[in-house]
């Protein structure tokens, strides 16, 4: 074989590779998509699309937090200690996709819970101080001997001790010979009253577990090696540094309760969130359809072939939102149609690209090569400035924002898998065959 033959044969191959894998790509994303095709299938996905608050309606709340009583190095840790109180009694309410965050000044809690009917058990949840416990076992129920038993709240007996002798916790690293690596612990801390009735419960508990409740949920049972009479001491356990850290903040949550005042509620009803899909619809369709137009009449075989590695890009897209999964908002579907006008932009800087490359007496299939080639730049410099706007969106904006940003980076990088993967496959495909004899290969100054 010749050294030519065997190069083909490699390039042969690798464009088998990329047409399969192009293939199983487009096959996953309209499983995903559609569901009747998975049905078809036998397949049992279970995907849908997670509507945000403004689509399938729901409560806005927006809670002040009172930081007066706090350090400003706890405030970031308080007001997360919030956000995670909320989240668990949220699940309680079994609220699909909420969406609860603080402000960057930790002034206030935002709150959304789409789906959500009765407004006011939500308030009222939401609303209750946080409750941290200290309870000792129950022979029989909680603990057998000196083994733990049950995490059920009822079965532990309650001690006098709770978060109002609770003062901080904070995460520390066992220094002990015995470590050969330190293994991350926390430390907690009581007051004067706090101490006393500590001593008294290890005292009547040692080698026997010790179960702390937040919210009647059990954070953590360790057990008492010896009577503490202090006013701090050590939780130890198998952690790693991030539970550690999330421990910490859930008791300071319930030892440090930062109140909170219901200040803004909206309410938005699902046939708003009806009305509004179908008209952000529409408009997505019009401007697909519009480009498409375009394409087809301006580029002709090249731009039918771009319109089909745009309905790709479409597919793959929403797959993506879906599987996983993002919260799909008016301001994010925005995010997306913005970025079908970017997604055909690579391409038709690639065609101009290769249009100078046709009119300078290039062979076809080298004139791809090199207006890929040559406009890689171009596109890697622009979609590159779009998603670091994007990130800074994300970074700085409200869940409004972030769900826009959130849907156009996706949307630029998958662009730029269709535009230089899929299109130019494509196009090469087409370039070695007749078909484009019997088509009309170009207009646009280019026969």
């Amino acid at each position: 074989m010749t050294e030519k033959g065997f190069a083909q044969g490699i390039n042969m191959n690798k464009r088998i590779w990329l047409i399969s894998f192009i293939a199983v790509v487009l096959v996953g994303a309209v499983v995903v998509d559609i569901p009747p095709v998975a049905k078809f299938l036998g397949l049992k996905t279970g995907f849908a699309v997670h509507q945000g608050l403004d689509l399938q309606g729901g409560t806005h709340l927006v809670y002040q937090t009172d930081l007066s009583k706090v350090s400003a190095e706890g405030a970031a840790d308080a007001a997360t200690g919030v956000v995670e109180v909320i989240r668990r009694r949220i699940d309680a309410l079994g609220v699909t996709e909420p969406t609860i965050q603080k402000t960057r000044d930790n002034s206030r809690v935002i709150v959304e819970l789409p789906g959500v009917k009765d407004v006011n058990e939500a308030i009222k949840l939401i609303g209750e101080t946080a409750q941290l416990e200290f309870r000792e076992g129950v022979e029989g129920k909680s603990i057998e001997g000196d083994n733990f038993k049950s995490e059920k709240y009822e079965d532990w007996k309650e001690t006098s001790l709770t978060g109002a002798n609770f003062q901080k916790a904070e995460v520390q690293f066992d220094q002990s010979n015995s470590a050969i690596v330190p293994r991350p612990q926390i430390g907690i801390q009581f007051d004067e009253e706090g101490r006393k009735l500590f001593a008294e419960v290890t005292g009547r508990n040692v080698n026997k577990p010790l179960a702390i409740f937040l919210d009647k949920e059990l954070l953590s049972a360790p057990t008492v090696q010896s009577k503490i009479d202090s006013d701090s001491a050590i939780i130890t356990g198998n952690f790693d540094l991030p539970a550690a850290k999330q421990l910490a903040i859930q008791l300071n949550a319930g030892a440090l309760p930062v109140p909170i005042t219901l200040v803004s509620q909206s309410n938005i009803g699902a046939t708003l969130g009806t009305e509004s899909v179908q008209k952000s619809i529409m408009a997505g369709l019009i401007g697909l359809l519009l480009v498409i137009l375009f394409m087809l009449i301006y580029y002709r075989l090249p731009g039918l072939i771009a319109s089909v590695a745009l309905l790709i890009y479409a597919l793959i897209t929403l797959a993506i939102f879906i599987v996983l999964p993002v919260t799909l908002t008016l301001a994010g579907i925005a995010g997306f149609i913005l970025s079908v006008g970017m997604a055909i932009d690579a391409n038709i800087l690639i065609f101009e690209r290769m249009k100078e490359e046709l009119r300078s007496g290039s062979p076809l299939v080298l004139a791809i090569d090199t207006g890929f080639k040559r406009a890689w730049t171009s596109i890697r410099d622009s979609n590159i400035s779009s998603l670091i706007t994007s990130v800074i969106l994300y970074y700085f904006g409200s869940s409004l924002i972030r769900g826009f940003a959130v849907t156009l980076g996706i949307g630029i990088l998958v662009s730029l898998f269709t535009a230089l993967t899929i299109t130019h496959t494509i196009l090469r495909g087409v370039a070695e065959t007749g078909l484009k004899n019997k088509l009309g290969w170009w207009s646009g100054g280019v026969k």
